[in-house]
């Protein structure tokens, strides 16, 4: 600021009005002083002149790299953020990177609050996070943790897919496991209660996964396996999520069965990689843009006033019916 002041011939405290775009700065001068800026490549530091004031107006976003749908809620975080006035960092987690470190970095940068998508930590590891930074939780429940929650309500999301699957005449219908995927605890257990409620009980099956590709591909082999030995396949699968029903596909497809004809497949999410493929993906959708916006609203209004009580936001889901769902074949695939 000082060396554009001399070459600009005005005092600093000149420079620091322009550059804050207060009033008390003509027109020319301002211009003059933005021009030398331009010149010599100086840009104000605005992360050091929010920390001289004690705020970094930076909210931390820790997310899982591989996670598709964790990019659709990003893209939704950054323009409420924008709009409310702050900046957005990102962390992200790798087998070789996990939760620890990468919100250490976040609080390392300063980070007023923490937007955690999908985290695997223990309630008792969030509550220590929400008493040091304005803590949101998105898609994980953290029961007695002092952070602020939002989540799609999963099981009638669930409900809404069975109901789908049944009504198309499916009664062999199996459920791939999240594992300790956010969410996968209460759609397992809404695919159960779908079972039971539509009579199906004696055809339950629930294949051990997790929220991965390689979860649909080894899902894949196993009903492929089991065809061999000549049991039938299922008539649908119900998929942990999008990312699962994307690997069971690829597999099921590469062995020459036809979907939906021979099988539907039903995902979770919506993510943007369901409309990637050849045929239009069935799955659930969770409104990205809709739990990223009360995220961060959560966060700041916490930053506002720290003494507010833990929150809570539910959003309802939609099934969107594409091409990998279909009529129950007559006759079992074999």
């Amino acid at each position: 600021m000082a060396d554009v002041a001399e070459k600009a011939g005005v005092s600093r405290a000149l420079v620091s009005i322009v550059f804050r775009d207060l009033p008390g700065a003509g027109r020319e001068t301002r211009e003059r002083v933005l021009r030398v800026a331009d010149e010599i490549g100086y840009r104000p530091d605005n992360a050091a002149r929010l920390l001289a004031r004690g705020r970094s107006r930076t909210l931390g976003v820790m997310f899982i790299v591989h996670q598709t749908f964790h990019t659709d809620l990003i893209a939704g975080i950054y323009p409420e953020a924008e709009r409310l006035g702050y900046d957005v960092l990102l962390s992200g987690t790798t087998p070789g990177r996990g939760e620890d470190k990468a919100i250490e970095a976040l609080l390392g940068h300063r980070c007023e609050g923490l937007i955690l998508l999908a985290p695997d930590a223990e309630p008792s590891r969030l509550d220590r996070l929400g008493h040091r930074a304005a803590t949101v939780s998105v898609g994980r429940r953290a029961p007695g943790a002092h952070v602020d929650f939002v989540h799609s309500a999963e099981g009638k999301g669930v409900r809404q897919a069975m109901d789908h699957l049944v009504e198309l005449g499916h009664r062999r219908i199996v459920h791939i496991d999240g594992g300790r995927g956010p969410g996968s605890a209460e759609r397992r257990r809404a695919y159960r209660a779908a079972m039971r409620r539509h009579g199906l009980t004696d055809e339950q099956r629930v294949v051990p996964g997790a929220h991965t590709e390689e979860s649909g591909i080894e899902t894949g082999r196993l009903l492929l396996a089991e065809r061999d030995r000549g049991l039938p396949l299922p008539t649908a699968v119900l998929a942990g999520n999008d990312r699962c029903a994307m690997g069971l596909l690829m597999t099921l497809t590469r062995a020459g069965v036809e979907v939906p004809r021979d099988l539907s497949v039903v995902g979770y999410d919506d993510s943007h990689l369901s409309h990637l493929m050849p045929i239009g993906l069935t799955t659930v959708r969770q409104d990205a843009v809709l739990l990223a916006e009360h995220a961060v609203r959560f966060a700041v209004e916490r930053l506002e006033n720290p003494e507010l009580p833990p929150r809570e936001a539910v959003l309802d889901p939609k099934l969107v019916v594409r091409g990998t769902s279909g009529p129950a074949p007559e006759e079992p695939a074999r």
